[in-house]
């Protein structure tokens, strides 16, 4: 299982941007809350940086990513320009624009643009505490500019669809869950919470090696794949999407790559 290190700028003693009276740092810590959740529920493990208005500085939290033995790091900000309402967009930061942090943050700017933002590119900021002093690929998201009052009303009107599209980035660019705890029995155990999750079916097989065989295949193409047992089924399955439109992409994503599928739901807990 992947842990996941869940980053929200700023805290306390320090808003970050502020436009208007709005704060970054308020808008950072509701963006990265949610998305986390919306990770947990795709079977990420995940560590908080902060989970409510405090100040720990940007070395603190690299740390904390470091003795968590994190898999990934990924940090919420948004952006400001010195005059208001001349920047627009979405834009991910890394250390260096090249291997799993490029992914990861190439696919989180592809699944934002998708929602209509302008995508400013991934762009590299080594001098960043949090990207630099990381042991694991790390990214800074910019979630629009909080000084554009477009952006703000997107963000605001769209705030499920973007920590939705965030997480889907993320989760199409990293392996979630490990081979060796991948199958899960239904229904899941009691006592978890219960939602409507959408879920790709990809196959289905009696002998377990077969499925496995698939699940290797998906998860070299870095996706959310995990196997369930049911009906006597090893059955492969790929994602676990609150939004019925992002079970749908992924699903047009895997027939274009061959495979014969088809979305299943239902009231099943959390992965």
């Amino acid at each position: 299982m992947a842990r996941i290190v869940i980053d929200p700028g700023h805290g306390g003693s320090d808003s970050g941007a502020v436009y208007e009276g709005r704060r970054e740092k308020d808008d950072n810590l509701r963006l990265a809350l949610r998305v986390g959740e919306i990770l947990e529920n795709n079977g990420a493990d995940i560590v908080y940086t902060r989970t409510t208005d405090v100040y720990n500085t940007p070395f603190e939290k690299a740390m904390m990513g470091n003795n968590a033995d994190a898999d990934y790091f990924i940090s919420f900000h948004r952006n400001a320009l010195p005059t208001p309402n001349t920047g627009t967009g979405i834009e991910t930061l890394v250390f260096s624009n090249q291997g799993e942090a490029a992914n990861i943050a190439s696919s989180i700017n592809a699944e934002l643009a998708e929602l209509g933002f302008t995508d400013r590119g991934v762009i590299e900021r080594p001098n960043l505490v949090v990207l630099r002093r990381t042991r694991m690929p790390a990214v800074l998201v910019e979630a629009g500019f909080i000084d554009n009052e477009a952006d703000n009303a997107k963000f605001d009107a769209e705030f499920e669809q973007i920590a939705q599209a965030i997480a889907d980035g993320i989760l199409n660019s990293v392996n979630v869950a490990s081979t060796s705890a991948m199958v899960y029995d239904l229904p899941f155990p009691p006592g978890r919470p219960c939602m409507p999750l959408f879920r790709i079916q990809v196959a289905a097989y009696i002998n377990y090696n077969n499925a496995a065989a698939t699940l290797d295949n998906l998860l070299a193409q870095n996706l959310p794949a995990f196997i369930i047992r049911e009906d006597e089924l090893y059955k492969v399955q790929v994602g676990a999407y609150e939004i019925l439109d992002n079970a749908i992409r992924m699903e047009r994503r895997l027939r274009e790559a061959g495979y014969n599928t088809f979305i299943v739901s239902g009231c099943q807990g959390r992965l």
